[in-house]
């Protein structure tokens, strides 16, 4: 059972959305998480740096939260053969979607990309199908 967190929720959306536009101010930088990831990757882009700090403290925060006890109890219902494929599947997506749902999502949306608007609908269809077929086709969850 998924359990109702409507404050938890506003306040990540709200951090989420802040730590967007704090980046987009600070460095003309869009915070797609793809894009953030790459220059990472070889060949190392100049601007390393910043991307670096931005990645670490989006780990590091919900592990500071969980130490205030600050995250909700969850529970994942899936094998690790399942994360891993699933892992894989919003990697192609990634790719062939020109970035992360993220990106497209906090940032293109607020930019009136379009290329995002028609990026983000299809996310959201496509995890529509996918819950329905799942609890109501599959009968799991």
């Amino acid at each position: 059972m998924t359990e109702f967190t409507p404050l938890m929720s506003l306040l990540g959306g709200v951090l989420i959305g802040l730590s967007a536009v704090v980046l987009m101010f600070a460095q003309g930088r869009i915070a797609g998480i793809t894009g953030l990831v790459a220059g990472l990757l070889p060949p190392v882009v100049a601007d390393w740096g910043w991307r670096l700090v931005f990645l670490v403290c989006a780990a590091v925060a919900p592990l500071i939260l969980a130490v205030f006890k600050f995250v909700p109890d969850f529970e994942v219902p899936a094998n690790t053969a399942q994360l891993v494929a699933g892992g894989l599947l919003v990697g192609v997506g990634v790719y062939f979607g020109n970035g992360c749902p993220s990106g497209h999502g906090i940032c293109g949306l607020s930019r009136f990309s379009m290329r995002s608007v028609v990026a983000v609908l299809t996310f959201m269809a496509t995890a529509g199908i996918t819950v329905f077929v799942t609890r109501h086709v599959l009968g799991a969850g």
